[in-house]
């Protein structure tokens, strides 16, 4: 009652200075609670936002990366299923050697020089990050020299066996690296196969390799031999009608189509004026 009768006998001016003063108070309380409440979410904004760049980038380096692996796999070459696990001699035929010989001087004289001209004038031309004659050509170098260096390997590796060199014994009467191999199924087709290395394989010249299933299945037979073929729809036997060493033509080396060394000259880069 008395607060009520102090009130009410107050000054108007100090009653209105004091509501003002009380008024002011609140709002500065509810200001300082929403520039708290906006603090706290600037602060989780730039968290988030420091966060996302910094996983971008983590992030930006490894795609290119994998993306960079999916094309090489693409375009590289692959083992062959019937290729030696196991780091060894590498058998092949003159012919194979001499193969395998031109090409791997196509690319290191002819083919990797053209793409290397082709990437330098792409380079010159401005920004490389949307160059795509730039971006191909430099995924074609890492092509070229992945190629070459299992070239090198193969060649370093090449255990050079002539068919054609003079045999004696069971080693002129039966069936290694280098035969040729008649021999008939059980419905009685004749099928004529050379045993070759695994860098000469050619099916329509009838070059198995002498890691496959059915070079294996005929090494060390001899005429009038049966041997059995696994084969993936069971076992197979096979009759063996007459071995023989004679020259095996591989197929020469031949420059690709499409290949950069046999392109066009490059547009001289424009000169500002």
């Amino acid at each position: 009652m008395d607060r009520i009768n102090k009130i009410a006998w107050e000054d108007p001016v100090a009653r209105i200075q004091r509501s003002f003063t009380e008024n002011l108070r609140a709002v500065g309380s509810s200001f300082g609670a929403l520039r708290q409440f906006q603090s706290r979410i600037e602060a989780t904004t730039y968290e988030r936002h420091v966060t996302i760049h910094f996983l971008s980038a983590l992030w930006r380096p490894l795609d290119s990366r994998l993306k960079d692996y999916d094309m090489r796999k693409g375009f590289t070459r692959k083992p062959q299923e019937d290729e030696p696990a196991t780091r060894g001699k590498n058998y092949i035929t003159p012919s194979g050697l001499q193969r395998l010989k031109e090409e791997h001087q196509f690319l290191l004289t002819r083919e990797r020089p053209a793409v290397t001209k082709v990437v330098a004038w792409a380079a010159s031309n401005g920004d490389r990050s949307e160059n795509a004659d730039y971006q191909y050509g430099k995924r074609r170098l890492r092509q070229i020299d992945g190629r070459i260096r299992f070239l090198t390997k193969r060649i370093d590796a090449a255990e050079v066996v002539d068919p054609e060199r003079p045999r004696a014994g069971q080693a002129a009467t039966r069936a290694f690296f280098g035969a040729t191999v008649r021999y008939a199924n059980a419905a009685g087709t004749e099928r004529v196969v050379s045993i070759v290395g695994t860098d000469e394989v050619d099916l329509n010249r009838n070059h198995i390799s002498w890691m496959s299933p059915l070079g294996r299945s005929l090494m060390k037979s001899a005429a009038g031999d049966r041997v059995a073929l696994q084969a993936p729809g069971g076992t197979e036997y096979l009759i063996v009608l007459e071995v023989c060493y004679e020259r095996i033509s591989v197929e020469p080396f031949r420059e690709p189509p499409g290949a950069e060394a046999s392109a066009k000259e490059l547009p001289r880069r424009r000169q500002s004026t």
